[in-house]
């Protein structure tokens, strides 16, 4: 991903570096004309995962985590660096990444017929002053009831190995579901726009600063 400079209003450019695999899919819709750096930091996420008091915690920190990494692996003395991280929660549990088939079939058969949370932490970390600005964002999907061959074909049409409960729901993942109580539809596909907003109108970067 190309390298972009985003001017604050004092007039000094800011460079954004997004440390998340989240913002493949839509960090570029917050400017469809611009293009932010991407950095994917190599953090092991288990201590986390075994030390977390709650899905909530464990996102916000894991976000913070890969923002700090990102700084550091990357040297970036001046930028502003967005972490994020995404898990989905039932009933206190997380699923987390399946990594194989089985698992994924297994972890739709859980969440099938049921609510769940999609659970999305943002970090926004200015190098420069080392102020950090966070956000938690949650959003509750229904899934319809699954048989067994109805898990299998999904997961064998659909590459979900990577995805929080094993499901993408930008693409045949919606079939999946009968309801959505969503404040944020970009929050379930990828990054949480509004609130990537609003945590750079808060560090000076307007995303609408230079549009016609």
């Amino acid at each position: 991903v190309e390298a972009v400079r985003l001017a604050a209003p004092c007039g000094r450019e800011r460079r954004i570096t997004c440390a998340a695999v989240l913002m493949d899919y839509n960090a570029m819709e917050l400017r469809p004309d611009l293009q932010i750096d991407g950095v994917s930091p190599e953090l092991d996420e288990s201590p986390w995962m075994e030390a977390a008091s709650s899905p909530e915690a464990l996102v916000l920190e894991l976000a913070e985590a890969k923002a700090r990494a990102a700084a550091v692996c990357g040297s970036l003395r001046d930028h502003l660096v967005l972490g994020a991280d995404q898990v989905a929660e039932v009933d206190g549990t997380i699923p987390g990444k399946p990594g194989t088939p089985q698992r994924a079939i297994e972890q739709l058969g859980l969440l099938a017929g049921r609510s769940h949370r999609l659970l999305t932490g943002l970090a926004l970390l200015d190098t420069a002053s080392g102020e950090l600005r966070t956000h938690l964002d949650i959003e509750v999907l229904h899934m319809r009831p699954l048989s067994l061959q109805e898990r299998q074909t999904y997961v064998a049409r659909e590459d979900v190995l990577g995805c929080a409960g094993s499901y993408r729901i930008e693409g045949l993942g919606i079939a999946l579901f009968s309801s959505l109580k969503v404040p944020d539809w970009t929050g379930v596909v990828g990054l949480p726009l509004m609130a990537t907003s609003r945590l750079l109108r808060e560090a000076g970067v307007d995303p609408l600063a230079g549009l016609p």
